[in-house]
């Protein structure tokens, strides 16, 4: 009987804990929120997310720092962030992962290009036009480039740069194609100013995005409330 007891009052205070926590959300005035992210999502994903957040919680500060990956999970590791958004986050001790989902690449075209024939394309019909790919030192140009060595094709970009901005940009201006995940594009095919394709190569794994935090501490109330709004936002974008 004591056991159960003791349980049920356990149970009790984590309840009252969460109530406490929902009700200080509900009625959060202010507070300031660090996110740590690559340039990639600062330039396409965030403004949208951050423009709703701040109609809605005008109080609360957001401090939005883009970073190489490595960098990114050292500000949160070190406590500089609250929070981190990336791809292909290695598993590292330390981090509790709030929310994680899958972004395919395809080819970013302009609006009527041969590629636009077809619900979905594949590598070797895309290395007949002029390639702007993202440099190396981005995460997503690894994935790329296996992708492409285990379909024995040879990628000869014309442009190479670490600007997902610029390469969306040079698309428009018909510079060529390039190769990103739908995330990096959702703005532009929201107003249809580029065309996603995507490539159904077995060869090309999506890209996995994650929202991490320490895991020895709870984030702060504003951040906790950020970071469902980043969810939300996301789950958005994930529905078809």
């Amino acid at each position: 009987g004591e056991l159960v007891l003791a349980h049920a009052r356990g149970t009790l205070r984590e309840f009252d804990g969460v109530r406490q926590r929902i009700e200080a959300m509900r009625g959060l005035r202010q507070g300031e929120v660090t996110l740590a992210t690559t340039a990639g999502l600062a330039d396409a994903f965030l403004p949208g997310v951050v423009r709703r957040f701040r109609a809605a919680h005008p109080g609360i500060q957001l401090k939005l720092l883009g970073l190489p990956i490595a960098a990114v999970l050292h500000g949160v590791r070190e406590g500089d962030a609250d929070l981190a958004l990336a791809y292909d986050v290695p598993a590292t001790a330390g981090f509790r992962t709030l929310f994680a989902s899958e972004w395919p690449i395809g080819a970013v075209v302009p609006p009527g290009h041969a590629l636009t024939a077809h619900a979905s394309t594949v590598l070797a019909e895309c290395v007949g036009h002029p390639l702007l790919l993202p440099a190396p030192s981005l995460s997503i140009r690894p994935i790329i480039d296996a992708a492409f060595e285990r379909s024995g094709l040879r990628a000869s970009p014309v442009i190479e740069t670490t600007s997902t901005a610029l390469m969306r940009r040079l698309v428009r201006e018909g510079e060529g194609i390039t190769l990103l995940n739908r995330l990096d594009v959702a703005e532009e095919m929201h107003d249809g100013s580029l065309v996603f394709v995507p490539l159904r190569d077995a060869t090309l794994p999506a890209q996995t995005l994650t929202l991490e935090t320490r895991a020895a501490q709870a984030p702060s109330p504003a951040a906790e409330l950020f970071a469902n709004h980043v969810t939300a936002c996301l789950d958005e974008l994930l529905a078809p």
